[in-house]
């Protein structure tokens, strides 16, 4: 499905003043929806799931309808480190949309708008280094699709485990932040949290798999760091996962563990993208 939609957006002939339309509605519509659910908040008022989810994602139609004539072209995929964060914000915003009608995961979303804006405001503002082109064979396309989903799921749990931290903080001072009667009961949080790492550690295998079937050389001397640092970010959260299993982790020790996870898989990808890009060509 998502390689039949990314095959029809590149068929849509969208010219700069478009893609720059889109892009800017992209960033009103974001903070629009942040501010909205920032106010509520400051207020203790209700916030209406309807306008609130309806803000968000025209925003991410819009981001949507900007980002991918840039991503597609004749060429092949072009992937820039910019683009590559903005992509992955869409994975992030799509999930995180979808499951804030089923989980109480909404107070997640007004900081997700936010940085949203701003990456697509730098797929504007910022200068694009060297970049390479992708073949877009099927099962490559497939592969960095997978890949954009796990960094995306494994995102949305650092988040959560983030949010789940400043909970644990709040609840031991007094009096008690009227902010806190916001968020889900703490063991919810927590579930969440577990519910986000199995799904994305299952997308990252899926991914390095995907890699190994149609990749020639997945170990090939441009992609040996970044294999080696996502191996070992799979490695983080399979012992992590088995620990909450078996031992019953929980808390900080789950917190550090998924941002130890987090930091190597981000360096397998943007750390190497970044060097390539912009400090190789200083």
């Amino acid at each position: 499905m998502a390689c039949f939609i990314l095959n029809f957006l590149s068929l849509i002939d969208i010219g700069a003043m478009s893609i720059s339309l889109f892009n800017w509605a992209a960033i009103f519509l974001y903070l629009a929806a942040s501010l909205y659910h920032g106010i509520n908040l400051w207020r203790s008022q209700a916030i209406r799931p309807v306008v609130f989810n309806s803000l968000g994602m025209l925003g991410l139609l819009a981001h949507l309808s900007g980002l991918m004539p840039q991503l597609l072209t004749e060429q092949g995929l072009l992937l820039s480190f910019s683009h590559a964060a903005s992509l992955i914000a869409v994975a992030v915003m799509l999930l995180t949309l979808i499951g804030s009608w089923l989980m109480p995961i909404r107070v997640l979303l007004a900081p997700l708008f936010a940085l949203s804006a701003l990456l697509v405001l730098s797929t504007i503002a910022l200068p694009q280094g060297t970049v390479q082109l992708i073949n877009e064979e099927p099962g490559i396309l497939c592969h960095i699709l997978l890949s954009v989903l796990a960094y995306g799921m494994i995102t949305i749990a650092v988040l959560q485990s983030l949010v789940l931290l400043i909970q644990e903080q709040q609840l031991r001072k007094r009096p008690v932040s009227k902010l806190i009667k916001h968020f889900p009961p703490l063991q919810s949080m927590e579930k969440l949290l577990f519910a986000f790492l199995w799904a994305g550690w299952i997308l990252l295998s899926l991914s390095l798999a995907s890699g190994w079937m149609f990749l020639e050389d997945i170990f090939a001397q441009h992609l040996a760091h970044k294999t080696s640092l996502a191996v070992m970010a799979w490695m983080v959260f399979a012992v992590l996962l088995w620990g909450r299993h078996q031992l019953g982790w929980r808390g900080h020790t789950a917190i550090r563990w998924t941002l130890a996870g987090f930091c190597l898989l981000m360096l397998a990808y943007f750390g190497s993208k970044l060097v390539r890009e912009f400090i190789l060509n200083i």
